[in-house]
């Protein structure tokens, strides 16, 4: 209980949904520095639309939903972020790579991989911190949370199965647009069901952000659709 407390006190979670949405910034740009990407100007207008409605919108939050965020959890989503550009940057070149050689890669190999060192270092991290030992303690005096790790195991190797196919079949960058459309339901949802509270200048940051992911959905059915008639014909 005193470790989800000073959670929740660390970082606020409708900011942490809200600051997300700026995940597609460092996402291209890890994928323009490493990956060997380019981009038209629509991408750069959509993803600056989806980051300035963000921006937008936190600077419109009303007093009513005072935000508990501190510096430490604010460095912590920064360097989430940062990690995030490098890994899509990674995942667009070793798909590159894989192609140069004609291999294509399975959804289920990057999400293998991926969750094994995830694993490999946070059992480290927490031998360093002396946490693992108290952990595994704590679920065993605690039967009840083994139903609710495995529940969660398997929503998660759900979420993850259709998120690794995005990345494998289409692209990292199509797969953040996927997630921050999530983000943002998951945000009104927290509004109308929470309590929370936003200005009209955070309404009007919704819909900019909106309206930057309508625009890259239309981008890529747009394009969809060109290459089926141009290969009908």
């Amino acid at each position: 209980e005193r470790d989800v407390k000073a959670l929740d006190e660390t970082w606020d979670a409708p900011d942490i949904t809200k600051n997300f949405w700026g995940k597609m910034a460092p996402v291209m740009a890890g994928q323009l520095l490493l990956g060997g990407a380019s981009y038209g100007i629509r991408d750069y207008m959509q993803v600056a639309a989806i980051v300035l409605g963000t921006a937008i919108l936190s600077l419109g939050k009303k007093k009513g939903g005072e935000s508990h965020s501190t510096l430490v959890g604010l460095f912590f989503i920064l360097l989430s972020l940062t990690m995030d550009g490098v890994t899509g940057g990674l995942q667009k070149r070793l798909k590159a790579d894989m192609n140069k050689v004609g291999i294509k890669p399975k959804p289920y190999d990057f999400m293998f991989w991926t969750n094994l060192y995830m694993m490999i270092v946070a059992i480290f991290i927490s031998f360093v911190l002396g946490e693992f030992t108290q952990g595994i303690a704590y679920c065993v005096s605690n039967a009840d949370l083994w139903s609710l790790i495995i529940k969660f195991s398997i929503c998660s190797a759900i979420g993850q199965s259709f998120i690794f196919y995005t990345v494998a079949h289409f692209d990292p960058l199509v797969c953040s647009t996927v997630t921050t459309t999530r983000k943002i339901f998951s945000v009104l949802l927290s509004i109308f069901t929470k309590g929370h509270q936003m200005s009209l200048q955070g309404w009007f940051g919704v819909s900019l952000a909106v309206s930057g992911i309508l625009s890259e959905v239309h981008n890529k059915v747009s394009h969809s659709q060109k290459l089926k008639s141009k290969v009908s014909m």
